[in-house]
């Protein structure tokens, strides 16, 4: 899944990391960690490094993530009739499978269709570039996240092992994310599960997989079954005054409106909230997210995303219950 929003935050020169050098003793360093941490030996983990290749593709793109764009040119990038139309595609077509998943889970089925829709297009875009060039390229030769995509290089390369993959063989976004939910090693290892009870978890090609283990990732990062996601006051008010950094919900419902801050009484006092602000083209416009907002965040780590994940549901939800009284 692309957590990349603060890289959005990183201004380093981009000509001076593509030619910062993998060291000899950075490379020797995860070699050995491999071997005492996991067991591995280290022939093998030097031959599947051997067949990682540095790409500039990959460094190019870590620079410009879609969230570092304001709202107004965000949004339309996701919220298009096109979209929307293999969403409600795709939710026909796995209706029960999506109608189990919010049973088990508590996972709206018009979240996980958004998450599968914004992420990879419903399976038709899974990313072109090989996931062990990404992490390496990452790993090495990205001194802001170096750390980060080591562990996750390392992820890959037990997942590789434990599903019994040819290291050069999975294709995935430039941050090693994979399949129909675009999950980077570390989610995939944790959090993908065998829906369909075929002894697999394959969330690469299979939508049934992919459908339960998004939800089961939301279910792990604390979605709260039936409670609200994000609403959109009474923009005449001074939301400015109470909107702040960050993405965790700060406040309260009953703290806003002891400030004389107006909002539907369909929201308790006691739900915890987070006031936040989206530029426009002509200004900003205020929402309150709750703590479901929040857990979107955890998938991506942007409110940019959440927003528009959230406003997609809205639009297949709405979709799937006009076709469904039709």
């Amino acid at each position: 899944m692309r957590f990349l929003a603060g890289l959005a935050l990183i201004s380093l020169n981009v000509a001076a990391m593509q030619n910062e050098p993998a060291t000899t003793e950075q490379v020797d360093a995860f070699v050995d960690e491999q071997v005492e941490k996991y067991e591995f030996s280290e022939q093998q983990v030097r031959e599947w490094l051997n067949q990682a290749e540095k790409n500039e593709d990959v460094l190019a793109a870590i620079q410009r993530p879609w969230e570092a764009k304001p709202w107004y040119q965000y949004y339309p990038i996701f919220l298009t009739d096109k979209r929307l139309d293999a969403g409600k595609r795709f939710w026909a077509e796995h209706s029960d499978t999506l109608q189990r998943a919010q049973q088990e889970f508590g996972v709206p089925a018009e979240i996980i269709v958004a998450i599968i829709g914004i992420e990879t297009f419903y399976g038709s875009y899974l990313g072109k570039y090989p996931v062990l060039d990404s992490l390496y390229t990452l790993a090495f030769h990205y001194p802001p996240r170096a750390k980060f995509f080591r562990s996750e290089l390392s992820e890959y390369l037990r997942l590789a092992n434990a599903e019994q993959w040819q290291v050069k063989e999975q294709l995935g976004s430039y941050a090693g994310a994979m399949g129909l939910g675009q999950f980077i090693s570390s989610s995939y290892r944790h959090y993908a599960v065998d829906f369909d009870d075929d002894d697999k978890r394959n969330i690469i090609s299979n939508p049934v997989d992919a459908i339960g283990s998004v939800a089961n990732y939301f279910a792990e990062h604390r979605w709260q079954a039936g409670e609200p996601i994000a609403h959109k006051p009474d923009q005449q008010q001074d939301w400015a005054s109470v909107s702040s950094d960050g993405m965790k919900p700060d406040t309260t419902v009953g703290a806003l409106r002891e400030r004389g801050f107006s909002i539907a009484s369909d929201y308790s006092d006691t739900l915890a909230v987070k006031v936040l602000q989206f530029e426009t083209e002509d200004g900003y416009e205020y929402w309150l997210g709750f703590d479901n907002f929040y857990a979107i965040t955890r998938y991506n780590h942007s409110p940019l995303y959440a927003m528009v994940a959230y406003q997609f549901s809205q639009q297949l939800r709405q979709a799937n219950s006009a076709a469904t009284e039709n």
